[in-house]
């Protein structure tokens, strides 16, 4: 039999509930689990220990990473020290704290030169990002690591950072849940490795920390007033979006499908373009040599498969049913409205007994006057609670009665389709103008 220690069951995972399953499924495969500071896990009472070991380290860590966010905010906030950023954007250098002096940047005079150049490229010179990305690429202009070369990302990110003016900045950014697929997951056929991201938090709710500027505060403004412009006035701003604008991605190399355009002689046409084939975005180098492919056309072949399922009601009915039955089954507003009807009714009985004692001379009037109110105060909280949950279920009813009349459903899906889509051959039959079968 094999054996591996090591020296406590939380460096496993950072969840009981995995570490858990990670002690369960070493165990199938034959795997004992020794543990330093643990006792064996051979008696009920040793696994009952070791599970409050887990729970309890858990619990440590997540005090431990408040404690950490708070202190954080504490050394930014009121000492305004920089060792609560552990590093510096391209430009500058980190110094890291020593017992003659706190965190520091230093500017590193080459890359600052760089900064500015960008600034006045974007500012006073007229410069796209995308061609200023192309022409720190073309003077072979050094990165932070060698090796690896400028990117649009790069050069966005740089026009936005207040440290440059003089103003570092911590809690920028917030760690969220994200469910979308990247490219490397879409190769793999599988999920991302990391399912988060990093949402920006509001402007106001940013800590500034004094640091050496590069540029002057009107460059600064005038850059981020561009970026607002540019965003709002771009000439890739779509107008009119396209049916499957952002679903739709190549197969060979994985990067995503983008809408753009050509004129001919009679009429403007559409394509849908791997951004793998744009040569100019990988230093002359195309990535993928897929063909572009008419939106027109997958688009009906799209929206016919489409037509295609819902020609059917049973499947949509027999869809509709399941999911109403696990939500009738397994809706958390169900149970939560029995447990405020029990605290309801714990709450009027408490004060029918408290009215009682006093009309017996069992309880003064001062202390009548000083418990009745938090029960008062108590019953008309659950009583907002069970309205606010009613309205929940009056939405599920309304759901209900959606669910029933499912061919007005489909009629108005008919009705609200787009006017591009009601010209192809796959609507009109459907829609019975091309057949006489129906929805």
């Amino acid at each position: 039999m094999k054996r591996c220690s090591c020296c406590r069951l939380t460096g496993w995972s950072r969840k009981y509930a995995y570490q858990v399953l990670l002690t369960e499924e070493l165990a199938r495969h034959g795997v004992a689990a020794v543990f330093l500071r643990a006792p064996r896990s051979e008696t009920p009472e040793d696994q009952l220990l070791l599970q409050f070991q887990g729970m309890i380290a858990e619990y440590e860590r997540a005090q431990i990473l408040e404690r950490s966010r708070r202190g954080k905010r504490h050394r930014c906030s009121q000492l305004g020290e920089v060792s609560v950023l552990s590093g510096a954007p391209y430009g500058y250098r980190y110094v890291c704290k020593s017992d003659e002096a706190n965190a520091r940047y230093e500017v590193i005079e080459a890359q600052a030169e760089v900064v500015r150049q960008v600034y006045d490229l974007y500012t006073a010179g007229g410069l796209s990002i995308g061609a200023i990305t192309r022409w720190l690429n073309e003077q072979e202009v050094p990165t932070r690591k060698e090796g690896t070369r400028w990117e649009r990302s790069t050069v966005w990110a740089m026009l936005r950072n207040p440290a440059y003016k003089g103003q570092a900045c911590f809690g920028k950014t917030q760690v969220a849940v994200r469910q979308r697929l990247n490219r490397l997951a879409r190769q793999r056929g599988g999920l991302p490795v990391r399912n988060s991201a990093s949402l920006e938090r509001p402007r106001e709710e940013w800590l500034e920390i004094a640091v050496p500027a590069l540029i002057h505060e009107e460059t600064f403004a005038l850059a981020e007033e561009r970026l607002v412009v540019n965003k709002k006035y771009a000439a890739r701003r779509t107008v009119e979006p396209s049916l499957l604008q952002g679903l739709v991605h190549c197969r060979q190399c994985g990067y995503a499908l983008y809408r753009t355009s050509t004129r001919s002689t009679a009429r403007k046409i559409f394509y849908y373009r791997c951004l793998g084939s744009d040569a100019y975005r990988y230093d002359g180098q195309a990535r993928c040599d897929q063909r572009p492919i008419r939106l027109d056309l997958l688009e009906s072949i799209v929206w016919a498969e489409v037509l295609r399922l819902l020609e059917d009601p049973a499947l949509i009915q027999t869809e509709l049913d399941r999911r109403l039955e696990v939500a009738r089954q397994t809706h958390p507003a169900q149970r939560r409205q029995e447990t405020l009807h029990r605290d309801l009714a714990r709450v009027q009985k408490s004060m029918e007994r408290l009215l009682t004692a006093y009309q017996e001379d069992l309880l003064s009037l001062a202390e009548l006057r000083r418990r009745m109110p938090a029960l008062r105060q108590r019953e008309l909280a659950l009583h907002a609670e069970v309205e606010s949950l009613s309205a929940q279920f009056s939405d599920q009813a309304a759901y209900l009665r959606l669910a029933e009349t499912l061919s007005a459903f489909l009629g108005r899906m008919r009705e609200n389709v787009h006017p591009r889509y009601r010209r192809t051959s796959a609507y009109r039959a459907a829609a019975g103008q091309g057949s006489r079968r129906q929805f």
